[in-house]
């Protein structure tokens, strides 16, 4: 790698903390911390929900779908931009009339505060374990650079590093910093990967197309692979895509906390659903890289090109073949999307463990200068646990965004699942919630770790990743609403949930 690739990567990634910090402006209360005082401008959310959902993954792990697949994984996309339509018109409104910080503060009111803990928890070790798995999906590049130049680093430093860089802006800005950045750096890596696209295009041969066309690598609906053991089969893919979505951006904080930091319910709508739109948007164009890549490689199996995994095939491009200094930018954008996704976790633990559960497990209040000294606390120690997290994963058979998606949909379908029991169950008490939550994860675990499904080939294989959501909200809801069926008498939590049935 040259030295000016080099160079343009340092000072990226220097200049991207200093700019967080430089327009988040002053933070002076919780308020500015979590929702950057609910005036944010829809498009820049919009663009910062799109950089933290997609970020290293989708740069460096769709490319290696397509290589090795076709244009399928794109039916999921669809399943998204149908599952954020719900969030806009079903959940947001309740959290927009609770004036919310947290997404779990409505499982708070709605149950009380057990649901709302257990809730809390479960989406802290999600994020952990999803984004931990994205932190470590960023060292592959990095190694990749970094061994071009004869520099060695092990996985372990090299996250470690990223991890500084991010506190810095995620520690003094909050969610402000966290969204501007995001908008500088998803414009980095789509710019870059666009232009890289191009020169991809101009080494190919001139029936490039054809070539790819005829060994299946456009295809885009699969109405025939197994719908239980394919993760890619049209029903599935939409499906499981679509509830996922109201999962990922219902019940999840990592990305309704961006969505109320809008300045209006009607902007928190217009950014969820034009997210969806620019994701799918996104997703084409990176397994059209792919698909170029294949022809490029000639469809040679990574390992015969003496990669570890077969997600160093865009970074090899990238290092090897894009003139001086546009490489090293595009590895910078590339490093700066999993800034991006670590700082947005970070952020969102910190606002949940000081919202959620702080409070319940000590009993104590402060005051709002003090609830700011405890969040930036905790975004300290919270990045901690990331490095330790992030450095568990060492390699994996899959492109490492399949493995991600099927990380956090382990969890997804029971917070998915408490909210609708929520919402439409009247009678559902805080132990039914509970109860039933519980059983949705030890559900979903079993289907994902220990159950086999025939596969049409005349073998048995795990349950596709996509199942593994509808199944969850399936089980919270069957659980929750039979144990309902106890209480006769007045419906609990009606009370709660009538000051966010208006907004429905």
């Amino acid at each position: 790698m040259r030295i000016i690739d080099l160079a343009v990567t340092g000072v990226y990634l220097v200049a991207m903390p200093a700019l967080g910090i430089l327009l988040a402006g002053r933070q002076r209360g919780t308020g500015d911390y979590f929702l950057g005082g609910r005036d944010l401008p829809w498009w820049a959310v919009c663009l910062s929900v799109v950089a933290t959902e997609t970020s290293t993954l989708t740069v460096i792990s769709v490319p290696t779908v397509a290589y090795l697949g076709s244009f399928t994984y794109l039916q999921l996309a669809i399943g998204y931009l149908v599952g954020r339509t719900v969030v806009a018109f079903v959940l947001l409104p309740r959290y927009y009339a609770g004036e919310l910080v947290s997404a779990y503060a409505f499982l708070g009111k709605r149950f009380g505060g057990g649901l709302q803990g257990t809730a809390s928890v479960t989406f802290s070790v999600t994020r952990l374990l999803a984004d931990g798995l994205r932190l470590f999906a960023t060292a592959i590049p990095v190694k990749v650079v970094l061994a071009s130049f004869g520099v060695t680093a092990t996985y372990w430093q090299i996250i470690l590093g990223l991890s500084a860089l991010t506190v810095v802006y995620t520690y003094f800005g909050g969610i402000r910093a966290v969204v501007w950045v995001d908008v500088v750096q998803l414009g980095v890596y789509v710019g870059g990967s666009v232009v890289a696209g191009a020169i991809l295009l101009a080494k190919l041969p001139s029936d490039w197309f054809d070539r790819a066309l005829a060994a299946g690598k456009f295809e885009l609906f699969d109405m025939t692979a197994p719908v239980l053991t394919s993760q890619y089969s049209f029903v599935t893919a939409v499906l499981g895509g679509a509830v996922f979505a109201m999962a990922s951006h219902g019940a999840d904080q990592l990305m309704v906390q961006r969505l109320l930091a809008c300045r209006t319910l009607a902007d928190s709508q217009r950014a969820v659903i034009t997210s969806g739109v620019l994701v799918l948007l996104q997703f084409a164009l990176f397994l059209a890289i792919g698909s170029m890549l294949w022809t490029f490689y000639a469809g040679v199996a990574p390992e015969q090109l003496g990669m570890s995994s077969g997600d160093a095939l865009f970074p090899r491009f990238i290092v090897n073949q894009l003139p001086a200094g546009l490489s090293g930018l595009l590895i910078a954008g590339i490093i700066a999307a999993a800034m991006s996704t670590l700082s947005s976790s970070l952020n969102s633990l910190s606002t949940s463990t000081v919202s959620d559960l702080y409070p319940r497990l000590t009993r104590r209040t402060h005051g709002d200068r003090g609830r700011l000294r405890l969040a930036r606390g905790a975004t300290v120690g919270w990045a901690l646990v990331f490095v330790v997290f992030a450095s568990l994963f060492t390699s994996t058979d899959n492109p490492v965004v399949e493995v991600g998606l099927g990380i956090a949909s382990y969890t997804y379908g029971a917070l998915l699942g408490a909210f609708l029991l929520g919402l439409l169950v009247g009678r559902a008490r805080q132990a039914d919630a509970v109860v039933a939550f519980c059983c949705a994860l030890a559900g979903v675990l079993w289907l994902a770790l220990g159950a086999a499904f025939p596969d049409g080939r005349g073998g048995h294989a795990p349950l596709a990743f996509p199942w593994y959501t509808p199944i969850g909200v399936a089980i919270t809801l069957l659980v929750g609403g039979a144990l309902s069926l106890r209480h006769r008498g007045a419906r609990e939590g009606a009370g709660r949930e009538s000051e966010f049935s208006e907004a429905g």
